[in-house]
């Protein structure tokens, strides 16, 4: 049996406003097992990034608190410690990369001090050995003549470069743990198939698990061993890359793979949109939160929020069609509206919708 890394469990984050405690995230259950990539995707708002900020404890420092749940590292609760304690963990053993590298770097300090600055609190190394170091790590992650560059800031180099200085800062402690926030948002498409290729031969590299959260299902395909798909708070889909792409099971998780868009020969035609918004998640519906813009739509929906079960591979769904008697009902209400579009994703899978 596969090692856990990392276990959420029931998790409920969120944060103070004027009308009181607002949930970011509801119940939120999930699992890493050592040395794999878990892919967290969904739209803006979906508590992706919560999540997230929850592991590290970095939303004590966000105006946000855990009201309920357990973040379990390597069997240990993080939920349950100072913030003293977990400045020995955060930059150490768990490490983050932001969506925007050059808000991520001190603007008065060179690349190398900012790397270095992590060896030598955590690793407690001399400030030689930390800049060799650091040096050596802005070469592991593909910077040239890395000496030069150790000794530039971070307006002297473009935000593809920036990123993979991030990337040395995360994993000059050889952390266990590596949460990648949109790591290629602020990217063009090539440097972030380029990103995309060092994240996964460092993974390798390092052994270490890593945490990506994106909205893009052609980033999760690509790098991914397992994907959560989020919805207003919740996670209503967990499975394999397989599972997800060539058998998703919540009509959210569709309407997601719907809307990648064509590649050549299927240019021009409407590109697929998921009708209606992402609620507020202090303003979610009644029983399903997805259903006001589901078009499988049952009255129990609107009643009864599903239960997240798992089926006998451990593909887990939310969704009342994966009741016995309700999915061929819905299917047939919806057969007039539905169509078939077929969809690949890098080199790893076609799949027909």
């Amino acid at each position: 049996m596969a090692e856990k890394v990392l276990q959420i469990r029931s998790l409920t984050a969120g944060f103070l406003t004027e009308k009181g405690f607002v949930k970011a995230t509801d119940r939120v259950t999930l699992e890493l097992d050592r040395g794999q990539t878990l892919c967290v995707v969904g739209e803006s708002g979906s508590g992706k990034s919560v999540t997230a900020m929850s592991v590290m404890r970095l939303i004590d420092y966000a105006g946000g608190f855990i009201e309920d749940g357990e973040v379990l590292f390597s069997g240990s609760d993080l939920v349950k410690k100072k913030q003293q304690e977990m400045l020995k963990i955060r930059g150490n053993r768990i490490t983050m990369i932001f969506q925007d590298p050059m808000s991520a770097l001190n603007p008065v300090f060179t690349v190398g001090d900012q790397i270095a600055e992590a060896l030598r609190i955590h690793k407690r190394m001399s400030k030689q050995a930390a800049w060799q170091a650091s040096v050596e790590m802005l070469r592991r992650v593909g910077i040239p003549d890395p000496d030069m560059r150790a000794k530039q800031y971070p307006h002297e180099m473009s935000g593809g470069m920036c990123q993979r200085v991030v990337i040395a800062m995360a994993l000059a402690c050889n952390p266990e743990l590596l949460i990648a926030d949109e790591p290629t948002t602020a990217l063009d498409v090539t440097v972030q198939a380029q990103i995309l290729d060092l994240l996964r031969q460092l993974k390798q590299e390092f052994g270490m698990s890593i945490l990506l959260i994106t909205h893009d299902m052609g980033v999760a395909a690509e790098v991914a061993d397992r994907i959560a798909v989020m919805y207003a708070g919740a996670v209503v889909e967990e499975g394999t890359v397989k599972e997800i792409f060539e058998q998703p099971r919540h009509p959210y998780t569709i309407g997601l793979l719907k809307s990648i868009p064509g590649l050549e020969g299927e240019r021009g035609g409407e590109l697929y949109t998921i009708k209606g918004v992402i609620p507020p998640i202090s303003q979610l519906p009644s029983g399903c939160r997805f259903h006001p813009r589901c078009p499988h739509v049952m009255e129990i929906c609107k009643q009864r929020e599903p239960a997240l079960l798992a089926s006998p591979t451990g593909h887990k769904a939310a969704c009342w069609l994966d009741e016995p008697g309700l999915k061929g009902a819905a299917e047939a209400e919806t057969a007039a509206s539905s169509h078939a579009l077929k969809v690949t994703i890098g080199s790893k899978t076609e799949v027909t919708l």
